[in-house]
């Protein structure tokens, strides 16, 4: 795994400049406040200028300033509280357009999804899927919804799905019972990460089941427990966590595994027509 953004600056302290070396100073004493910070902000706070910050990042190997706060964005994320959410945001989401901020922020969530999504481990995901004996499902808080949508859908595709409900903590595990080699468990957990749900997936994975982790980062605490670990950022919007990227990524799981099982899905849904039909789930088209 790479090394973080502060180890490295602790490790390369001798060789920057005076003024390098007050950034880092701040940044390893602060690094919560300075992931935040633009450059300018950055530059004055530590007293140095713009332009400094700027080749400071490029010192550390870089891109740009962007890159390097987005390491210390990623030390942090699963850590901020909600009020810290709030405030780290709000030079993010100024201006009176909030509704064209935020979808702009979603669109490049998912633009960032498709470049760095591993396609090889989405296949993997999709293997152990179509393989399983059962399929358990857990995601909790802001994950639940997410959790149900894919319940919903891969419900309908196979017969052996179990949606793990987390209304209490003794209740997942007993729903749980069962899981054991053979099985996929596939959690969804984003930061600030439930101890809930982490405490699940080591349990899925000490009895010997697959793990399917969709999650955010190589710094998720579910990674180390993945067959399959397929990473894709759930930005925060404030307090408010934004699960347009994680959605699109589970639609397109859905999707690939159902083009492995076309002629089941197709029978399943001309079924589920009929039904609809006799007993008129969704009205009669005006023409009828």
């Amino acid at each position: 795994m790479k090394q973080s953004v502060l180890h490295t600056i602790r490790a390369s302290m001798d060789s920057f400049s005076k003024g390098q070396k007050r950034i880092a100073d701040y940044i390893l004493n602060n690094y919560d406040k300075a992931a935040f910070m633009t450059a300018a902000k950055l530059g004055q706070t530590a007293q140095v200028s713009e332009s400094t910050v700027v080749r400071f990042a490029a010192e550390l190997g870089y891109s740009g300033y962007p890159a390097m706060q987005k390491a210390l964005q990623e030390i942090i994320r699963g850590k901020l509280t909600s009020v810290q959410r709030i405030q780290a945001s709000q030079d993010q989401m100024t201006g009176d357009d909030i509704l064209a901020a935020v979808m702009q922020r979603d669109m490049d969530s998912i633009h960032t999804a498709i470049e760095q999504v591993d396609r090889g481990e989405f296949q993997h995901a999709v293997e152990l899927l179509l393989s399983a004996q059962h399929i358990y499902i857990l995601g909790v808080r802001s994950s639940s919804f997410l959790a149900g949508y894919l319940n919903f859908y891969l419900h309908l595709i196979f017969k052996n799905v179990i949606f793990v409900q987390n209304t209490a903590a003794g209740e997942i595990y007993e729903q749980m019972i069962h899981i054991g080699p053979g099985d996929v468990m596939v959690g969804i957990s984003f930061p600030r990460y439930s101890n809930m749900g982490i405490h699940a997936m080591h349990l899925a994975h000490d009895r010997g089941a697959d793990v399917v982790a969709i999650t955010d980062s190589q710094m998720s605490p579910l990674y180390p427990l993945a067959t399959a670990a397929l990473l894709v950022r759930c930005e925060a919007l404030s307090y408010v966590d934004s699960l347009a990227a994680p959605l699109s990524l589970m639609n397109a799981l859905i999707l690939a595994v159902g083009q492995r099982k076309r002629d089941e899905v197709s029978h399943v849904f001309s079924e589920m027509e009929q039904v609809w039909s006799k007993y008129s789930i969704f009205g009669k088209a005006e023409d009828e």
